[in-house]
């Protein structure tokens, strides 16, 4: 093993060993671990929401949960409909919280329509936003519902 000395054609610096390599298994950044893959499947129920890709869900769930939250949804309805396994998306936790997808043992349960923002996301919104959003969902679903979710 070399190390460089100082007045070695480096800087001046302590010696450092210019051969060494990480160990494997060593500690990396969360950005290079490899997630495990999960299954995703469709819930076949008489649900209606809006269309996973309407855009009240990226409007709306992403002032809500935050724009990664948004793409994991996106990202495992999509998954679900092509029955493919996908990387464990890192805002699973916080889609099970909100209501938006059911975990049991390795299958993430994901419905194809996404529900209007329930009493807890409306609160985490602003008033402005919020004003906005009781009239899309009045003039998706109708005066009934927009109602009924802004409470």
């Amino acid at each position: 093993m070399r190390s460089a000395a100082p007045g070695d054609e480096r800087d001046h610096r302590p010696p450092v060993a210019i051969t060494a390599a990480p160990s494997p298994g060593g500690a990396g950044r969360r950005s290079v671990w490899r997630r495990p893959n999960i299954v995703a499947r469709l819930l076949e129920d008489e649900f209606s929401g809006f269309p996973a890709h309407h855009p009240y869900v990226r409007r709306f769930w992403t002032a809500a949960i935050g724009p990664g939250g948004v793409a994991d949804l996106l990202r495992l309805i999509t998954a679900a409909a092509k029955q493919k396994p996908l990387p464990y998306p890192e805002y699973l936790h916080l889609l099970i919280s909100a209501g938006l997808v059911w975990w049991s043992p390795d299958v993430a349960w994901v419905r194809r329509s996404v529900p209007p923002l329930g009493g807890a996301q409306l609160r985490r919104i602003t008033p402005a936003l919020r004003t906005e959003h009781q009239v899309e969902v009045a003039s998706f679903f109708g005066a009934g519902e927009a109602t009924k979710n802004s409470r």
